[in-house]
């Protein structure tokens, strides 16, 4: 499909955000996540106007371009013509979330099989693995109300969700919020990687849990571990990825 560029009509700020989400998408793609064409990833654009980078409904995740990203507003209307709908269910959820979180550079939501099945256990997320401990340092849980349609469930939501990074919303999938795409991609790898280990452990024998002392100051360990980078110490090497295997994403 043919979409006109958009590089030379947005700021270089926005297209900066523009090819970043897109990466984002097509990463998602790769690494199994993406659920058709459901689900998204949001970005807020800077400035006071609260605009947002939404993907266009209907195109799979890997088809996803710079270019062929909605812009909207708080409320859903386009800023930028699109030939493309805006999914009013994943609207709802990410629009509350970045109305209330200033810090909500990016907001990052799947359907993946592990991640559904783990929101379907009434334990929740188990401290069984490294990559929980990540995890449970920052996590809320929001009960399912059906397909997120209303508005009235924006409150329970919002306050559900409070300041922490990582959401898991009941019998229906994950959620993270991240200052940036980078670190929102991160947080969901490792929170995808949590619900995979989990499952396939409680396939085998007895658990062993991880000492809830180790748990303490995950922060830093994060810190640490990622040389001070944070996610940026991936996500050149991810973008390096992409581009080996297909750079249409920044077009």
């Amino acid at each position: 499909m043919e979409i006109a560029s958009l590089k030379q009509v947005v700021s270089a700020e926005e297209w900066e955000l523009r090819v970043q989400l897109a990466a984002a998408y097509r990463l998602v793609a790769l690494y199994g996540w993406s659920d058709l064409v459901f689900t998204h990833i949001s970005a807020r654009l800077p400035g006071p106007e609260h605009h947002f980078l939404i993907n266009p409904y209907g195109l799979m995740f890997d088809e996803i371009t710079a270019s062929s990203l909605v812009k909207v507003d708080q409320d859903c209307n386009k800023l930028i013509d699109s030939p493309f709908p805006v999914n009013p269910a994943g609207f709802v959820i990410h629009s509350c979330i970045h109305q209330v979180r200033e810090d909500a550079g990016c907001v990052l939501h799947t359907h993946s099989r592990a991640g559904v099945a783990v929101s379907a256990q009434k334990c929740g997320v188990l401290p069984i693995s490294q990559q929980s401990t990540f995890v449970l340092a920052s996590l809320a849980y929001h009960d399912y109300e059906g397909v997120a349609l209303r508005d009235d469930e924006k409150p329970r939501l919002q306050a559900d969700l409070g300041d922490k990074t990582h959401l898991m919303l009941r019998n229906h999938g994950l959620l993270v919020v991240g200052r940036s795409i980078p670190e929102a991609f991160l947080s969901m790898y490792t929170f995808e990687n949590t619900c995979r280990i989990q499952i396939d452990a409680q396939a085998g024998g007895e658990l062993v849990q991880v000492n809830p002392k180790i748990m303490q100051g995950m922060a830093q360990v994060m810190k640490t571990v990622t040389a001070g980078q944070g996610a940026n110490i991936a996500w050149p090497a991810l973008l390096r990825r992409l581009d080996r295997i297909d750079p249409s994403y920044k077009t």
